[in-house]
């Protein structure tokens, strides 16, 4: 579906979920103006084109003992062959790293890894992703605080 046959309903749809993806059909579509029926429907056609990828529970990391996160600025060594899809394939196996980007500017890739201490951390870097022969340079970014962590996309939910 594109954006463009998106109506003011649908867009109402998409901001809740975002939301809320736990609120009920019911509740939906009062907050939408329809009825249960078509509100379903039009759920439905969102997630079947795909504009509705998928709903998740947000975990409070801490909660659960994952309190560092950091963000690892990564230089691929291009001179290896088929450096960037080896790097990938090997990354996705490791679970410590929740999100991986394929960046321009001062690094190649940017990833996001989560996990319970430095001394995960550490053993992460050390043993890990140092074995990680298509990587040239690693600099880590240690975050501090949260001050913003929006899962609402930046877009404007009104049609004029």
């Amino acid at each position: 579906m594109s954006e463009s046959k998106l109506d003011q309903i649908d867009l109402n749809i998409i901001k809740t979920l975002q939301e809320n993806c736990k609120i009920t059909n019911l509740d939906l579509s009062k907050k939408i103006g329809l009825s249960p029926a078509p509100t379903l429907e039009r759920v439905k056609k969102l997630e079947n084109t795909d504009v509705i990828s998928s709903y998740h529970a947000r975990i409070n990391p801490q909660s659960i003992g994952l309190s560092v996160k950091t963000f690892v600025l990564v230089s691929l060594a291009w001179n290896k062959d088929n450096a960037l899809d080896n790097f990938i394939e090997k990354v996705r196996g490791i679970d410590a790293i929740t999100e991986c980007y394929v960046i321009t500017g001062e690094a190649d890739i940017l990833m996001k890894v989560v996990c319970k201490d430095i001394a995960s951390y550490e053993e992460i870097l050390f043993k890990t992703l140092s074995k990680i022969e298509e990587i040239e340079r690693m600099k880590t970014l240690m975050t501090l605080s949260s001050v913003k962590n929006s899962k609402v996309l930046p877009y404007t939910y009104e049609i004029e």
